[in-house]
């Protein structure tokens, strides 16, 4: 029997037979801290002419973040960056809907910067990642700067007579909870928030998360230019120039300190994220995402994989061991890319950044079509596929077995439903057992599947295989 060896994201295999490349929720031993810096609203290239926003590469107001893409920078030792990282899907705006598709890998149709309010429909009881850390014990924090002139986690708070602001030396203040991703699920609203100088001192005291999420102001987070300007490396800039030279202060700033701490030298993980595409959301816009790390490919090492917000919260949950979210995405917000969506099961990880054996290794499990068996007299086909993990480490069960591009007049006698999240959509699919007593396909075991088909034909059944391991109708 014939064997083609894929991956398992890509879709494509020949008929009925396939060897499908497969995440597995073993942990990685390599990363330690994790520490996302939220940044916003400027595209990393953008077609010519678009003036408003500028763009961030080769931008002269920020100076520290390109050098950090450049090879041979002192700064770009320990960095990689994603030269294809795209919006998270079509029409994913403004901010708010971007920072809870970081947390859920989707935003759930809302398209609002509202405060999360049940009124507007931008409250949810959905998994999500901090929600999964809780249930696995792994310690998170979430640092908001200026949270602590709200009223609460789930208000937002501006104005002019704040605490003098280290980092631009004025008394503005904005706190937007619509970058504070936690705050429109219920059960972290107001969990585990800080103030940003919480994180100094946690840095000091040794006491940040595994996972740590840091959104700075709506001014060090390059959204809004300060009243006045901003006068960075003896260049006064105004509008939305200032705007990106506070961004790049910040980071020029915050990044060094956290890499002279104990948790960034011990394999920790710096990651620089933007929010979202400005002006379109085609491949013509690129956002930008860097990593710095000892972890990292490093000298400014250029990735050009195809990646999104869902691919941030996949390697997470491969980092540390957890199962994929799959909620369902809107159907009008497939990717920027092509046809499909980025589901976190299906998209690339950010493992192209990181050196290799960083992000958990791949196994690969073999699909394995027997001959078809007709019966001409009840018009039933039956087929027995065997299912073997042909790679050296477990397989957490359950996963599904998916039927693509089944011949016409036929169906599958017994499916458990059809497609629904997981383009292409409205094939059939069936859960491949619970892989014995313990729920994990070991490496080397075979799972045996027998598939009755109904078909108004005598001639063969043709099919694409896929193995999935989230349930492809949430």
């Amino acid at each position: 029997m014939k064997k083609l060896k894929i991956d398992w994201s890509k879709n494509t295999a020949m008929a009925g037979v396939a060897a499908v490349s497969l995440f597995t929720a073993a942990q990685s031993a390599h990363a330690g801290s994790i520490f996302v810096i939220a940044m916003e609203n400027h595209n990393l290239t953008q077609p010519v002419p678009t003036n408003s926003p500028q763009q961030i590469l080769g931008n002269p107001a920020a100076p520290y973040i390109n050098s950090l893409m450049t090879p041979g920078d002192p700064n770009a030792i320990q960095t990689a960056w994603a030269m294809r990282y795209f919006n998270a899907g079509i029409g994913v705006h403004p901010s708010e809907p971007n920072y809870v598709w970081a947390e859920a890998g989707t935003d759930f149709g809302i398209h609002t910067d509202a405060e999360p309010r049940g009124t507007n429909h931008n409250v949810f009881t959905a998994p999500h990642l901090v929600a999964q850390f809780n249930a696995a014990g792994i310690s998170w924090k979430n640092y908001q700067e200026n949270v602590e002139l709200s009223v609460s986690p789930t208000n937002n708070a501006s104005g002019t007579n704040g605490p003098l602001n280290l980092y631009y030396g004025t008394q503005q203040y904005d706190y937007a909870v619509k970058h504070n991703p936690m705050a429109f699920f219920t059960d972290t609203a107001t969990q585990n928030v800080f103030p940003l100088s919480q994180l100094s001192l946690d840095l000091v005291t040794h006491t940040v998360g595994k996972y740590n999420w840091i959104t700075p102001n709506q001014f060090n987070d390059a959204h809004s230019a300060l009243k006045g300007g901003f006068t960075y490396r003896g260049i006064t800039y105004t509008g939305d120039q200032a705007a990106i030279a506070q961004g790049d202060n910040f980071l020029s700033q915050i990044v060094p300190q956290i890499m002279a701490t104990p948790e960034y030298r011990d394999n920790g993980v710096i990651i620089i994220w933007w929010d979202e595409s400005e002006k379109g959301d085609s491949t013509n816009f690129t956002i930008p995402e860097i990593v710095i790390s000892p972890l990292a490919k490093g000298n400014a090492y250029a990735s050009s994989v195809e990646m999104n917000h869902s691919s941030d919260i996949k390697t997470m949950e491969e980092i540390f061991g957890l199962p994929f979210l799959n909620n369902p995405i809107p159907a009008a917000e497939t990717k920027a890319s092509g046809t499909g969506y980025n589901n976190v099961a299906t998209v690339n990880d950010l493992g192209d950044l990181f050196k290799d054996g960083v992000i958990p290794a791949v196994p690969v499990v073999a699909v394995d079509a027997g001959p078809q068996i007709h019966k001409p007299h009840t018009q039933e086909v039956s087929q027995v596929m065997r299912i073997k993990n042909e790679g050296t480490t477990d397989i957490p069960g359950p996963l599904y077995l998916v039927l693509d591009n089944l011949s016409p007049g036929v169906s599958v006698d017994g499916a458990d439903g059809t497609t629904s999240v997981l383009a292409p959509l409205g094939s059939p699919y069936l859960q491949i057992g619970d892989a014995g007593d313990d729920n994990v396909i070991h490496p080397h075991q075979t799972i045996v599947v027998k598939l009755n088909f109904l078909s108004t034909s005598s001639g063969p059944i043709d099919y694409t295989t896929r193995v999935l391991p989230v349930t492809p109708t949430p």
